[in-house]
């Protein structure tokens, strides 16, 4: 009957998938709400007990933690606001179902179709230029009299087919 060791439990364990740290907007501001609420509770007290009490300064402190409660809660609201912002301009939860990252998928498609659209175009641009390059210098040539395949100078070609050369240039 020997003394078996028992495994060691951990005081502390990590969780395989924690929870997201906040954005820095939304963290401040829910730091900034928390402030303003502890102040204002701790503020309700103090006015609560001077009003137990009968001192003058039970009157001027509950006035002001009204007037804290309505900071409070704004700055609350404020937290909510920021969050919903901040989801909409960078995109929601981290999800293949996630609305934000199918406009960002669509987006990139979108882009690249444009960019593979704008290399056609400039390709048949370029090509469309060589085109006008290579008439302007066979009109060029037809101007000066030089002979063509057939052997007979083009205006006279053109002539007797009843067309008329003009510069393409």
């Amino acid at each position: 009957m020997g003394h078996e060791a028992r495994p060691v439990r951990q005081l502390w364990v990590e969780d395989d998938r924690g929870r997201n740290r906040l954005p820095d907007p939304v963290r401040t501001a829910a730091v900034r709400a928390v402030l303003l609420t502890s102040v204002t509770l701790i503020q309700a007290m103090v006015a609560f007990f001077c009003s137990v009490t009968g001192s003058w300064l039970a009157f001027p402190l509950t006035v002001s933690s009204v007037a804290s409660t309505v900071v409070a809660t704004w700055s609350v609201l404020d937290v909510w606001v920021t969050r919903q912002v901040w989801r909409q301009r960078n995109g929601v939860v981290s999800e293949p179902s996630s609305v934000a990252r199918q406009a960002r998928r669509e987006r990139r498609r979108q882009e690249r179709a444009a960019r593979s659209e704008a290399k056609k175009s400039a390709s048949v641009k370029k090509s469309a230029r060589a085109t006008k390059t290579a008439r302007a210098e066979k009109t060029a040539s037809v101007k000066k009299g030089e002979r063509v395949a057939g052997g007979e100078p083009a205006a006279e070609r053109a002539a007797e087919d009843g067309r008329v050369l003009t510069d393409a240039a």
